[in-house]
């Protein structure tokens, strides 16, 4: 079992007054658009690791690489990323913390020429390059990752009918492929407050907009502790 703190889109004051309030929690996961000295903050306090996907309010993240020797690379030369240290980007790559293996797709649809949006194409593209990456690693129960992170939503599933917060079609083959126990995403505030959870197959889709307290087993979704209230940006 594995206490998650699961953070997007909005800071919470409490959370940020006082990251006590998480107690217990063994690993924090990031959906996106939150400021990245609030994120360093909540990975400092609680002396866990912090794994992000970004969001389309974040700033342009492509590019950058971990080479073998463990250096951030960006156009083959060394490079500070905008991220806090110690920090792991899973956009686009698969990274094991805390027990759990963490698949991510960070980034929302296309609406304007802003950072980290994709069209549907792109995104399924990226989609199958991630599958690709999965599927060099062993199953557990039939399922390669545990966790898929991303931003915004699959397309039906907890998003919303206007162009900046449609979901993408590209993630329900993928959540086919990977068969986690949870996806988890932000992006869409409403939604979070209505429906936190949907179901897409047999995988649990979490709206985590705000901050969200969870357990997690690796055999499956156990429970959820605290929930706050998502405000608005």
């Amino acid at each position: 079992m594995v206490r998650v703190l699961a953070v997007s889109d909005v800071v919470e004051d409490a959370l940020w007054a006082d990251a006590k309030t998480a107690r217990g929690a063994q690993l924090i996961l990031a959906c996106g658009d939150l400021p990245f000295d609030y994120l360093g903050y909540l990975m400092t306090a609680l002396d866990v690791p912090l794994v992000f996907v970004p969001g389309n309010h974040d700033p342009d993240m492509s590019g950058y690489r971990i080479s073998r020797a463990g250096l951030t690379l960006r156009a083959g030369l060394p490079a500070r990323p905008p991220w806090p240290d110690g920090a792991l980007c899973a956009d686009g790559r698969i990274v094991d913390v805390a027990g759990l293996r963490i698949a991510g797709l960070g980034g929302c649809l296309r609406y304007n020429d802003g950072p980290n949006q994709y069209s549907n194409r792109q995104q399924a593209r990226r989609g199958r390059r991630l599958a690709g990456r999965a599927l060099t690693r062993p199953a557990r129960d039939g399922r390669r990752v545990d966790i898929l992170l991303t931003h915004a939503p699959p397309l039906g599933v907890g998003d919303e009918p206007d162009p900046a917060h449609q979901g993408f079609s590209a993630l329900a083959p993928l959540v086919a492929r990977l068969r986690p126990v949870l996806l988890l995403h932000g992006h869409v505030q409403f939604e979070a407050k209505a429906h936190p959870s949907r179901l897409l197959g047999s995988t649990i889709v979490r709206n985590v907009t705000g901050r969200h307290l969870l357990d997690v087993d690796p055999t499956g979704f156990s429970s959820d502790l605290s929930t706050s209230s998502p405000g608005a940006r």
